[in-house]
């Protein structure tokens, strides 16, 4: 089989997108697939990152700065070209390959593409997580807790298989290989091990303000802080420096390939409400969880409402309501409640499910 995913990673945006692919491509060439994707020049695109595990990349041009075709979506500016420029980049490829499926994961990207594409594939999945634009597509996954097939049924066509919710969450296997022991450890552990994970760029620098804000919590003296920060992003230097400044011993991680046992080894995680939500449910990892960027809400309200995690912004008072949630939660009682609920909402299986999906 053949895939050609359509994706992208920059400093805007993140690299979640991409990183969510590869979990798929990666489950797709264990079964024997060829996988390529079509990536845009970004600064941060991770093309280095996707050819190092073993699949072809593609590299898109920019488009002309500040044009519009008229088919602009509510994240346009994150495409890095108009729909049309893109589309006109992508055909050639398309037409060489002609893969089985193309998988498309843009929030900038909607049925204004793939209108008249179908001929250069065979099938077409989109994965989303906004339900806020139209889709042409055979195959629709929306990974977040409480979406529903009704959430997307009028955005997509009749025929389309919509597969929401958790259980199709796209993790790495590894989650699901470490889940029983991580659940084990709950039982057993007096907490003392905090993990700070603001995502691969974390625009807005989160994990220098949380780090700063703690030193206003009552962690205990024993406590043991690690900040895992990707190797885009720009506030490495200032990360590590806020991190010297606690009264904990305090590690910078840059560019973690095993956050499996980093989370199975943690009592409490402090984190973006992103992809990296469903990790941390899958091993039963309490969190408290802020909303990054308005894409992140719906997952955090989601969270919170299921008891699975606790919510904060990155507000004036964030010090304060900081140092209280560790005092409430730092507990081994609150820290298994939250645990019980986290691991009720993700068994880590999803990527498999999806693979069996796309060869039936």
């Amino acid at each position: 089989m053949k895939v050609v995913f359509r994706t992208d990673a920059s400093l805007l945006m993140g690299s979640g997108h991409v990183m969510r692919c590869l979990t798929l491509a990666n489950e797709l060439a264990k079964r024997g697939a060829k996988c390529d994707f079509l990536c845009r020049e970004h600064s941060g695109h991770l093309g280095d990152v996707i050819h190092s595990q073993g699949h072809a990349v593609h590299l898109l041009p920019m488009g002309a700065p500040g044009a519009k075709d008229g088919y602009e979506t509510a994240h346009a500016e994150w495409l890095g070209a108009t729909q049309l420029e893109d589309k006109a980049h992508c055909l050639p490829i398309l037409r060489d390959l002609h893969p089985d499926w193309l998988v498309v994961d843009n929030y900038a990207i909607d049925h204004n593409w793939s209108r008249g594409m179908e001929s250069n594939y065979r099938r077409l999945m989109v994965i989303d997580d906004l339900a806020d634009r139209v889709h042409q597509c055979d195959l629709l996954l929306d990974q977040n807790l409480g979406r529903q097939p009704d959430d997307y049924r009028h955005l997509v066509p009749a025929n389309c298989s919509i597969m929401a919710g958790t259980g199709f969450a796209l993790l790495r296997p590894e989650f699901s290989a470490y889940r029983t022991d991580s659940l084990a450890r709950r039982k057993a552990a007096l907490p003392h091990k905090l993990l700070i994970t603001m995502g691969g760029v974390d625009v807005p620098n989160a994990s220098s303000i949380i780090l700063r804000a703690l030193s206003f919590s009552s962690l205990p003296s024993e406590c043991e802080i690690n900040v895992v920060v990707g190797a885009t992003s720009p506030w490495v230097s200032e990360v590590k420096q806020a991190a010297r400044e606690l009264q904990w011993p305090t590690k910078v991680l840059v560019d973690v390939r095993d956050m499996a046992r980093l989370m199975t080894e943690s009592d409490l995680a402090i984190g973006a409400s992103g992809s990296t939500s469903w990790e941390r449910c899958c091993l039963g990892l309490p969190s408290i969880t802020l909303v990054l960027a308005e894409n992140q809400r719906f997952i955090a309200s989601q969270l919170a409402k299921f008891g699975a995690a606790e919510v904060l912004s990155l507000s004036k008072n964030l010090h304060q309501e900081l140092a209280l949630m560790i005092d409430q939660y730092f507990k081994p009682e609150r820290l298994m409640q939250m645990s019980v609920m986290a691991a009720n909402i993700c068994d880590g299986l999803g990527v498999q499910r999806i693979g069996d999906a796309m060869y039936e």
